[in-house]
């Protein structure tokens, strides 16, 4: 397993991410600025912060917690990012490409998810 968060492929495609959450959400409205601009860009940070925060805690099973918060604070970013294509803030095309990276966050975060539970149970 990585040493480092920075190691990690689903960090690496998080960070990616956010990127592109911030990107796509320089167009909303001003008056989205403490409104959906905001929770979207939270929510893309939290992805990453919580894959970050939980591979420097000492246990398997808090890992296992934050990277699950990392997939609900996911599940929001592609939410929030559906909501704005229906408030006509995205085109279809940046919808597409910000839903399309979160499911590849998604597949990789499953399968580190899956990988630190195998590890815990080895490790029992």
């Amino acid at each position: 397993m990585a040493q480092s968060y920075r190691d990690l492929v689903a960090w690496q495609k998080a960070l990616d991410l956010v990127a592109a959450v911030y990107e796509v959400s320089r167009a909303f409205p001003k008056e989205e600025v403490y409104g959906l601009t905001a929770q979207v860009r939270r929510a893309a940070v939290s992805v990453i912060s919580n894959i970050a925060e939980g591979k420097g805690r000492w246990s398997k099973r808090e890992f296992q917690h934050f990277l699950a918060q990392s997939r609900g604070s996911l599940l929001e970013v592609e939410t929030q990012i559906l909501v704005s294509q229906r408030l006509g803030y995205l085109s279809e095309l940046e919808t597409d490409r910000i839903v399309k990276m979160t499911e590849e966050v998604g597949r990789v975060l499953n399968g580190l998810m899956a990988a630190v539970k195998r590890n815990a149970q080895t490790e029992s």
